[in-house]
């Protein structure tokens, strides 16, 4: 028996791999939905050798549906999600709306899958940001095993998580570039972002740290530990698709690069490529269409007394997003906390 699955903005970056994915990973669907915005109405999207056409959002009756998957940005999200849940419809968000909020569990399962079980109070789950979500599966086992202190993380993401618009824009100026008297033009970016790198995703708040910034603070304390301190620098790079960071780690107790490998090669989610060598680590071009988080450049921290560093890539649309909330959706299922409509 297979389920019946809505998706909500299927005409985005994320909403087309999530199509994607739920193909690709056999998803048991009896039925899919692709939903967008009323001026989408008829747009066609595949779903594996299938091609679909889109449904318009305030027409669809979501209580024929056993889950939506969202990702139509936050504003819709807090407009319909609340109403979609009330039909008996699981709603799993992507957007940054219900992450903070203390009845919503935020979810990667390969962490926390325990926390799905909260979703009956308001029958949403949320998503987390796609810069939190691969660098909390990096750290659960390593928490698990020494305890972690304090994480330091300078982000390198990729344009596409700030949606197609802002490949648009990279590559438009990336051309630009190459051709003689042509202007360069910014706007979904404060600078150029074609051969440049900006320190600076989302707006900035008071502390002079960006909500990126912030959000991967109050997502890592929620999905792992509240006694975790945590500081992050989030820099946008000329990348399609692919977020990087680097990361350092502080422990309560000894744990050596060696030991870190081992651990991290047995982990769900996670491939470690680490050889010491030229060209012996994993990049965002290889990450792309893949779903592990990919980590390399494991070694010891040398500044303090339990520490390590390393370097984890990830593709941002499938781990930071559509494939994190279907493994969401498939928790769910093994957990047999939802059952078919049909």
């Amino acid at each position: 028996m297979g389920y019946k699955v809505a998706v909500v903005g299927a005409t985005g970056n994320v909403g087309r791999e999530m199509l994607n994915v739920l193909a690709e990973r056999n998803f048991p669907v009896d039925e899919i939905y692709p939903i967008a915005s009323r001026r989408s109405l008829g747009t066609e999207v595949s779903f594996g050798d299938r091609t679909l056409k889109c449904l318009a959002l305030d027409q669809f009756d979501f209580s024929k549906a056993d889950f939506c998957l969202m990702s139509a940005g936050s504003a819709v999200s807090k407009e319909w999600s609340p109403r979609i849940g009330a039909t008996g419809c699981i709603v799993i968000d992507n957007s940054s709306c219900w992450r903070y909020d203390q009845d919503v569990p935020l979810v990667v399962p390969e962490v926390n899958p325990e926390a799905i079980r909260g979703y009956t109070k308001k029958n949403i789950i949320a998503n987390p940001n796609c810069s939190t979500a691969q660098l909390v599966v990096v750290l659960k086992p390593l928490h698990d095993a020494a305890v972690i202190k304090r994480v330091v993380v300078s982000t390198y993401q990729s344009v596409s998580g700030a949606g197609k618009e802002a490949m648009d824009e990279l590559w438009q100026q990336t051309k630009g570039k190459y051709v003689p008297g042509s202007e360069v033009e910014s706007s979904k970016f404060p600078k150029e972002i074609a051969f440049n790198v900006i320190p600076q995703i989302d707006v900035f708040m008071e502390d002079g740290y960006t909500k990126e910034e912030w959000k991967m603070l109050a997502e890592t304390k929620k999905i792992l530990d509240p006694k975790i301190k945590l500081t992050a620098t989030c820099v946008r790079v000329p990348v399609f698709v692919g977020h990087s960071e680097a990361v350092t780690i502080e422990f309560e107790k000894p744990i050596t690069a060696d030991e870190a490998r081992e651990i991290l090669r047995e982990a769900p989610g996670i491939a470690v490529v680490d050889k010491r060598e030229a060209g012996g680590y994993v990049t965002p071009i290889e990450a792309a269409g893949e779903f592990d988080t990919y980590v390399s450049r494991i070694r010891e921290d040398n500044t303090v007394e339990n520490g390590l560093v390393l370097w984890c890539v990830s593709d941002n649309l499938l781990k930071g997003a559509a494939l994190n909330t279907v493994q969401i959706a498939e928790t769910m299922i093994s957990q047999k906390l939802v059952k078919s409509a049909a």
